[in-house]
């Protein structure tokens, strides 16, 4: 069943259209400018996707996933990853209670604070990789194993993990086994000089913020939902899957510059990550369909991650976002049939 012959669905990306237009209002009273960051972390979300967000400290990522919260009227916790924390410290823990009428002592699993619906992984590389191993299972499966009880989290359930990509001193670098589970690498940058203004100009008087919540859970599922019932063209997933595959160094197929400057190249998830987040974006932008150009905006953010370069790329000076333009640029989209 397609959203073009359903009236409900094209209804429902009307709604959900309207809804995009009126969370970007709510968050700019808090957050100024950062519209890019935005419109991804609502694709990922959209997508049922988690976020790694990169970026150096001050520029507000974690005001901005608490607002994103706030106005989706979703339960929010935050996690300060350091070196001494333990995964018990994140799934939570086994306690002793005392029954006070017959005086018998039982365990009660206490929830941590991956119980939520966003969870804010603050500087995820400052924990050693036990602990961060400790989200994994919550990410991929959405459940967490503890006390040998296994339990489901609830739904929607959405991690965005923050790194300083300055201070390294003290770090542990994510495995890769860990760095693919995040749907979008978002690289939040400095902001632009009248933006920079605007922030001074608010952030130095009293604040007071009505935020509106313009989402429940429900809603949010409903449109998980619905992105995944949007259809795509063969051709497009023909791009999407040409795209991944250029950036593998072991295809006979890949370019040269990719088999100098890459060691490893991204997985079927990025493929799949690229359907979805061309999906989302275009309903969102009250389009049914997806075209080349929602897969092109997608393949930044999933693929950043995703490709290990080489000792030669580093010795050119070149990064994977050079890489990634190269790699849009030579790959040629498919004829529709």
């Amino acid at each position: 069943m397609s959203l073009q012959k359903t009236a409900s669905d094209l209804e429902a990306v009307e709604n959900l259209n309207n809804s995009y237009k009126m969370i970007k209002k709510e968050i700019a009273k808090v957050i100024i400018g950062q519209d890019k960051v935005i419109e991804q972390l609502l694709i990922s979300l959209l997508s049922g996707g988690h976020c790694l967000l990169v970026g150096v400290p001050g520029l507000a990522k974690t005001l901005l996933i608490s607002t994103l919260a706030e106005v989706l009227n979703l339960k929010f916790n935050r996690i300060q990853f350091t070196p001494d924390l333990m995964p018990s410290d994140i799934t939570g823990t086994e306690i002793i209670e005392e029954d006070r009428s017959s005086g018998k002592r039982n365990f009660r699993f206490m929830k941590g604070p991956v119980f939520a619906n966003i969870i804010l992984a603050d500087e995820i590389n400052r924990t050693p990789p036990k602990t961060q191993a400790a989200l994994l299972q919550a990410m991929q499966e959405h459940e967490v194993t503890a006390a040998g009880e296994t339990f489901t989290l609830e739904e929607p359930f959405f991690v965005l993990a923050t790194q300083n990509p300055i201070e390294q001193e003290g770090t542990y670098p994510l495995p890769e086994a860990q760095l693919d589970r995040f749907m979008f690498n978002i690289y939040v940058d400095y902001p632009q000089a009248d933006e920079e203004k605007e922030i001074v100009k608010a952030t130095t008087v009293v604040l007071s913020y009505d935020l509106q919540k313009i989402l429940s859970a429900e809603d949010i599922i409903g449109f998980q939902n619905l992105v995944r019932r949007v259809p795509v063209s063969d051709h497009l997933i023909e791009y999407a899957v040409n795209l991944v595959r250029a950036t593998r160094p072991d295809e006979s197929s890949a370019p040269d510059y990719i088999k100098n400057w890459v060691n490893w190249g991204a997985g079927p998830r990025a493929s799949q990550y690229l359907i979805l987040a061309a999906k989302t974006k275009s309903i969102l932008e009250g389009r049914s369909t997806p075209g080349p150009e929602d897969i092109r905006f997608a393949a930044y953010p999933v693929l950043r991650h995703r490709i290990v370069t080489s000792f030669n790329a580093e010795a050119d000076d070149v990064d994977t976002m050079e890489i990634i333009k190269r790699i849009l640029e030579t790959v040629k989209i498919p004829k529709a049939e």
